[in-house]
C-alpha cells in the first residue's frame, strides 16, 4: 500500500451565525451553502473544475436538496464532473466532512475536496411517517425534527426522552457541577465572542449573506448570537428547562448552546496541489479520533476522543496552544475539563467563544470551529490546536491541527 499523502486545509470560511428565527431564518440551508461555496471560489480564485468532490454535512435535511453536497455544488456553479454526497454525524458532522475529505486525499482517491457544512435550524422540517398507505383516523401526526432527533438518537436501548438537556442534567449530578459555575462559563464565552467581534477578529473568516426582503436586500455580516448585554445576574434569572420535574435542575437556555443557522466550508488537498492551484494552506491535519459512550451522558465523550487524537499526534495537553471544545452545554464543558485537569478560565479554551455564545448550527459547527481556530493560531503565532465536540447519541470527534 502506498504511503499516505500529507493533507492541508486551505481557506476555511463561514457565514455569520444566525439565531433561531432570526436574521437568516428566511434563508435555506441550501442557499447558505451556495453562498459560502461561491465565496470560496471567489476568494481563492480556484477553477471549480479542479475540485473532485464536495462533502456536505447537514443534520436536518429535506428532499429539497438530496445528496446535499452535490446539489449545493451544482447550484454554486461547479461543473457536473464535481461529485458530492451528504453525511450526518450530528454535532460532529462538519469536522467529519473535513476528516472524510482528508482520507480521500491521503489515499489518492481525490486530489482536491471541499468540506461543506450547513444548517438552517430555523427551517428544520416538521414531518410525518404516516400517510403513505392512507390517512390514519384522527389525522397525521407531525414530528418536529429538532425535538424528535434528540429523543431518538440513542435508539431503542438507550432512550433519551428528555433529550440532550436530560443528559446534561445527568452529567451535572454525576460531576456535582453547580449552577453558578455553569453561568460563569457562559458569561466568559459571551465576553470572548463579543470581544472578538468588536476587534474584527472574525472578519477574515466571515462571508456576508444577502437576505432578500420586501423592503430590499439586507446584508448580514455579523454573528447574531453573542450577547454583549448578558450578565451573571441575567443568566441566574433564567429558569431551568427541566425545573418542573427536577427542583435541582440547573441547565437553562443561557448556559446551553443555541439553535442556529449558518454554513462553512474549506478546501482539503495536498501541499503540492495547493501550490499548483495558488492556494495558501492554513492548517495541516496531524491526527483525528472518534469515540463512543453511553448516549445518556454523551457530553463527556470528548474526553476519550481528544486523548486518543493527542496520542496519535504524539502530543499532550501541554503542547496545545488552542483548545476548541464546542459548548453544547456549560456543564458538559466543565465535566470534560475536570477529567482533563484543565481550568475553566484557561485562555487556550475557546479564545473567541463557542456554542453558547457564537451558536451551534449542527451541520456547520465543526467547520465553523475550524475556520475560527485557523485564524486563532495565526493571530497567536501558535502551532497546535485541538478541535473536539460531543455528539448526540453518545459519540465525540476530535482532531489535532497544526498551523502551516
Amino acid at each position: 500500500m502506498p504511503e499516505l499523502r500529507d493533507v492541508v486545509i486551505c481557506s476555511p470560511l463561514r457565514t455569520p451565525v444566525g439565531r433561531l428565527g432570526g436574521a437568516l431564518a428566511s434563508v435555506s440551508a441550501l442557499d447558505l451553502a451556495e453562498t459560502v461555496l461561491r465565496a470560496l471560489l471567489e476568494r481563492t480564485g480556484i477553477d471549480p473544475s479542479a475540485v473532485d468532490g464536495v462533502i456536505g454535512s447537514q443534520g436536518y435535511p429535506t428532499m429539497e436538496a438530496p445528496a446535499f453536497g452535490r446539489v449545493a455544488a451544482l447550484n454554486a456553479g461547479f461543473p457536473v464532473t464535481t461529485t458530492g454526497y451528504q453525511l450526518d454525524r450530528r454535532c460532529g458532522s462538519g469536522l467529519q466532512a473535513v476528516v472524510n475529505a482528508a482520507m480521500e486525499v491521503q489515499t489518492g482517491v481525490s486530489d482536491v475536496v471541499v468540506a461543506l457544512g450547513a444548517e438552517s435550524m430555523s427551517n428544520a422540517p416538521f414531518y410525518s411517517v404516516q400517510g403513505r398507505r392512507g390517512l390514519p383516523s384522527g389525522g397525521l401526526l407531525l414530528h418536529d425534527a429538532l425535538a424528535r432527533g434528540r429523543e431518538t438518537v440513542g435508539g431503542r436501548n438507550f432512550p433519551t426522552p428528555e433529550g440532550n438537556v436530560g443528559s446534561a442534567e445527568t452529567i451535572r449530578r454525576h460531576y456535582q457541577i453547580g449552577r453558578h459555575a455553569q453561568d460563569a462559563l457562559s458569561l466568559l464565552s459571551h465576553r470572548r465572542a463579543v470581544a472578538a467581534q468588536e476587534s474584527g477578529a472574525f472578519d477574515a473568516e466571515l462571508v456576508p449573506v444577502t437576505v432578500p426582503s420586501r423592503r430590499g436586500d439586507v446584508v448580514v455580516d455579523r454573528d447574531e448570537h453573542p450577547r454583549a448585554d448578558t450578565s451573571l445576574e441575567a443568566l441566574a434569572a433564567l429558569r431551568p428547562i427541566l425545573g418542573r420535574d427536577d427542583p435541582e435542575a440547573t441547565v437553562t437556555a443561557g448556559n446551553s448552546s443555541g439553535q442556529n443557522d449558518a454554513a462553512a466550508a474549506a478546501i482539503v488537498t495536498t501541499p503540492e496541489r495547493a501550490s499548483e492551484l495558488g492556494l495558501a494552506p492554513m492548517l495541516r491535519l496531524r491526527s483525528w479520533a472518534v469515540a463512543g459512550n453511553d448516549p445518556r451522558i454523551f457530553g463527556v465523550a470528548p474526553v476519550p476522543a481528544a486523548e486518543l487524537a493527542l496520542r496519535r499526534a504524539g502530543a499532550s495537553w501541554s503542547d496545545i496552544d488552542v483548545i476548541e471544545l464546542n459548548e453544547a452545554f456549560a456543564v458538559q464543558v466543565l465535566a470534560c475539563l475536570a477529567d482533563w485537569g484543565i481550568d475553566a478560565e484557561d485562555p487556550r479554551l475557546n479564545p473567541r467563544g463557542s456554542g453558547i455564545s457564537i451558536g451551534h448550527p449542527i451541520g456547520a459547527t465543526g467547520l465553523r470551529m475550524l475556520a475560527t481556530l485557523a485564524h486563532e493560531l495565526a493571530a497567536l503565532d501558535a502551532e497546535l490546536a485541538v478541535e473536539t465536540m460531543c455528539i448526540g447519541g453518545g459519540q465525540a470527534l476530535a482532531a489535532v491541527f497544526e498551523r502551516v
